[in-house]
């Protein structure tokens, strides 16, 4: 009874799968996707592929790792470049306070190694990196994907938004796609990559982080280094020493961005998902201006006076706090004076920072790293009523 079940079984199977292939031939297949995986578990057979059918065509759905990212990965890696850094640092020769009450600050020099990362935008050889990675460099090193070294010139560098471009001698050279860092969308995903503590040096490729972008426009201002990093990408791809200067690539293999710092949230100098890098439409911007001009043309002509505002100053003005800068001078045809504003002022926002001395005002001009035509937006209080100018600062000569 059971061998004859089972003989009905393989024949119901054989039966089957001569109808599966019968009815494929007709074009009531063409509509059913269903027949092509049957067949497969009939027959016992691992699908690699299967066709989806639906009524405005067949679309090929093939099971692969290969993916947007590693596509990006692929094209972008031969253009990103490890970079070694010989400087001469100055260092006090007495590390003990005890010492040094007696013996001053005496310094000496002493020879500094760094490591950091860029990437070719010109087939010539032209690199961008970091400010940071190579100031005060006596010696710059270049190593390629595969292993080729290069010495390298710092051929223009602008201090304040901590952009460099390097030269090597090279032809016919890989470079990176550039994207748009105004055209990102939080979430979207992101690959970091660079030569973090010299781990690209091993097999001379560049190491990869994935991530996405969590946050765009954020303001940092001013560093204890001078430096002023405004409308920073941030990233949650892992970023570590050594990957400064190294690009933020999108999904379609551009470089949207330059990494550049990270918050660690103590004193070591691990990431814990708060990277962040400079935009590449703002880097382009000053790398251009660098190369025509040979210089970055800033605006620091407002003429404007301030000062703080004294007890006696409120009272006098009827003001009910000493918060904000006061206005002690307009020079005549100024950018002050042909936005409107007047002696006695009191300024108590600029961009979107709210002022409550006159430091703070100076500090919120000089944090923007102000060009020619640039506009500062303010709110100022003029006989207890809140009024909004717009001031565009000049070059003065």
């Amino acid at each position: 009874m059971k061998t004859q079940r089972n003989i009905a079984y393989f024949f119901l199977l054989i039966a089957l799968i001569l109808l599966i292939r019968e009815y494929r031939k007709s074009p009531a297949a063409e509509n059913n996707a269903v027949l092509d995986v049957a067949e497969n578990v009939v027959t016992g057979e691992r699908a690699r592929s299967f066709s989806v059918y639906a009524d405005s065509g067949a679309f090929q759905l093939v099971e692969s790792r290969r993916n947007a990212i590693t596509v990006a990965v692929q094209n972008s890696m031969p253009a990103v470049v490890g970079i070694s850094v010989k400087a001469t640092q100055r260092v006090p020769v007495f590390q003990d306070s005890f010492y040094r009450r007696f013996f001053g600050d005496i310094m000496r020099e002493q020879q500094v190694s760094g490591l950091g990362s860029g990437f070719i935008v010109s087939n010539d050889g032209y690199i961008i990196t970091n400010d940071h990675v190579v100031e005060a460099a006596t010696e710059i090193r270049v190593t390629l994907p595969g292993g080729e070294s290069y010495l390298a010139e710092k051929v223009h560098s602008d201090r304040l938004t901590d952009i460099a471009l390097l030269k090597i001698d090279g032809e016919n050279l890989p470079t990176v796609n550039l994207g748009n860092s105004d055209d990102i969308y939080l979430g979207e995903w992101v690959i970091a990559m660079g030569n973090p503590f010299g781990l690209s040096d091993m097999n001379n490729k560049p190491i990869v982080t994935v991530g996405v972008i969590s946050a765009t426009e954020q303001n940092f201002g001013m560093d204890g280094n001078n430096r002023i990093y405004e409308d920073m990408i941030q990233t949650d791809a892992s970023i570590n020493h050594g990957n400064s200067g190294g690009p933020l690539i999108n999904g379609s293999g551009e470089v949207i961005g330059m990494n550049t710092f990270i918050f660690t949230g103590g004193t070591g100098e691990g990431n814990i998902g708060l990277g962040f890098a400079i935009p590449i439409n703002k880097i382009m911007e000053i790398v251009n201006e660098l190369q025509t001009k040979g210089e970055i043309e800033r605006a620091n002509y407002t003429g404007l006076s301030i000062a703080n505002i004294t007890r006696y100053l409120a009272r006098r003005l009827n003001l009910r706090t000493t918060n904000g800068a006061i206005v002690s001078g307009v020079d005549k045809n100024s950018p002050a004076e042909r936005a409107g504003l007047q002696v006695a002022d009191v300024i108590i926002q600029i961009f979107d920072r709210q002022i409550r001395s006159a430091p703070d005002a100076t500090r919120a001009f000089k944090e923007r790293g102000l060009r020619p035509g640039d506009t500062v937006p303010m709110t100022i209080i003029r006989n207890g009523q809140a009024y909004s100018l717009t001031m565009t600062v000049e070059r003065k000569e």
